[in-house]
């Protein structure tokens, strides 16, 4: 059994968090895109919002934008299921109170509050137009931490410190 949930548990790591973690990373330099303007006609016929339109924002980048947006929110919902079933995982597997299992529990959880206070509100405010300063950079810096978070998370699940498995 352990088995079958180690393999749903790495399954819905690859799926869920890999999409989030690239458009995420994307998602700065097409919002950086949208604001560059100047927006040619048929880009302007793209761009949903009126505010958006008249201030010149190229249409077609916002609509990837808004796609990344998107991405990132559905699978941040299926992202779930990772904690689930790596709790499951540790429970089938009795590692459960090991320190990189616990290392590994802080980290996804400092992920999931960076991912859901910090990346996902900060691109819903992008996509409205607030297209100031360095709000693009200042993304860019969050989506980055997140993706170290995650990677360390999948170093700890690899390297398993103090595992007597040998890898």
């Amino acid at each position: 059994m352990s088995k079958i949930l180690l393999i749903v548990h790495v399954l819905a790591a690859v799926l869920a968090v890999g999409p989030v973690a690239v458009a995420a990373s994307m998602f700065p330099a097409a919002i950086r895109r949208a604001a560059a303007g100047p927006a040619t006609d048929s880009s302007l016929e793209t761009a949903t919002e009126p505010a958006l339109r008249s201030a010149g924002y190229d249409g077609s980048a916002m609509a990837g934008a808004r796609l990344l947006h998107r991405i990132c929110r559905v699978y941040a919902v299926a992202g779930v299921a990772v904690p689930v079933f790596g709790f499951a995982t540790a429970g089938a597997m009795h590692v459960t109170g090991d320190a990189w299992v616990l290392v590994s529990i802080v980290l996804t959880a400092l992920a999931a509050a960076v991912l859901a206070l910090l990346v996902l509100p900060r691109q819903r405010a992008l996509l409205g137009g607030a297209i100031t300063g360095n709000g693009p950079a200042r993304l860019a810096m969050y989506t980055g931490v997140f993706n170290l978070l995650w990677a360390a998370v999948t170093i700890l699940m690899i390297v398993r410190p103090g595992s007597s498995t040998g890898t």
